[in-house]
Order: structure tokens, then C-alpha cells, then sequence
């Protein structure tokens, strides 16, 4: 779900369960809903982007999940899509360091197989490759003196 308010964009994403779901599929979307707000944390004034991927990355991989690195996360304001781009991973103390002022979305999914995906030909509906389920949380955040502020709901 997206938004633009006063010419500012806002972009939101959320997983639903369809009727009656699996206790695995539960606890991917549980995990992956942790992802977001694991990322959200390390967002705060002198950490750097890598730090959010490393603590996204980190929680999906220890519970055997795949983590998707072709679709990230990224800046936001005027445009939709602006730099820095937030990768679902990566590793600790790299990439630009976060000041305050900044605003991004934080994108997370998570797959139960392989990371791999593909676009099906309507051009917009994305699947992973093994056929296996995934989850996707966003939340389009701005950085604060204390650290980040939840934008979405």
C-alpha cells in the first residue's frame, strides 16, 4: 500500500493469512514480521545501512530461512524509490552511515526455501523459484535523534 501525502511518498507492505494456515507458515510470518522490526532498531543515528541488513539477515537465517536480495528496501520522500537502498542483508559497519533527517522503508522478505525469485509475465506479481512460501513486512520509517519513527501502521 502506498500514499503520497502533501507530495511526500509513504509506502507500507503486510502479510495476511488466507483462511486456515499452517503452524509453519505462522512462524514464517511471525519471523519475517520480527525481520522488520529487528532492522527498525538498528536504524538510529550513527549506525550504518549494513547494520540493518546484517540484523535482518541474522534473524531469518538462524531459523533456516532464505532471505530475497533482488528487491531491498530504500529512501523515500518526493520519489517513491530514492537513495540509499536498503538490502535485507549484508554486513555490520558497512554502507552509508544514518543521520537524522533521513527517511526510508524497510522491506523484508523472507522465504522458507531458496532467496531466489521471478516476476510472473503480468509484471508484477513475485514468486519464489522452489515454489515455497514467503512473507513480506514494510514500513516506511524517518530517523529521529533517538533513533527510528515508525511513519506506517
Amino acid at each position: 500500500m502506498g500514499s503520497i501525502v502533501d507530495g511526500f511518498y509513504g509506502d507500507h507492505a503486510k502479510t495476511f493469512p488466507v483462511g486456515s494456515i499452517s503452524d509453519d507458515n505462522k512462524k514464517l510470518i511471525n519471523v519475517t514480521k520480527e525481520c522488520l522490526m529487528k532492522g527498525i532498531e538498528q536504524a538510529r543515528p550513527g549506525n550504518r545501512i549494513g547494520d540493518i541488513g546484517f540484523a535482518i539477515q541474522t534473524h531469518a537465517e538462524s531459523f533456516g530461512y532464505g532471505v530475497v536480495k533482488e528487491l531491498v528496501g530504500h529512501g523515500i520522500g518526493e520519489k517513491l524509490h530514492e537513495e540509499p537502498q536498503i538490502p535485507n542483508y549484508g554486513l555490520q559497519n558497512t554502507g552509508a552511515i544514518i543521520e537524522k533527517g533521513m527517511c526510508f522503508a524497510i522491506e523484508p522478505m523472507i522465504n522458507f526455501g531458496s532467496e531466489e525469485i521471478y516476476t510472473k509475465s503480468d509484471n508484477w506479481t513475485i514468486c519464489t523459484k522452489d515454489g515455497s512460501a514467503s512473507a513480506h513486512f514494510q514500513h516506511t520509517i524517518t530517523i529521529g535523534e533517538e533513533g527510528a519513527q515508525i511513519l506506517t501502521i
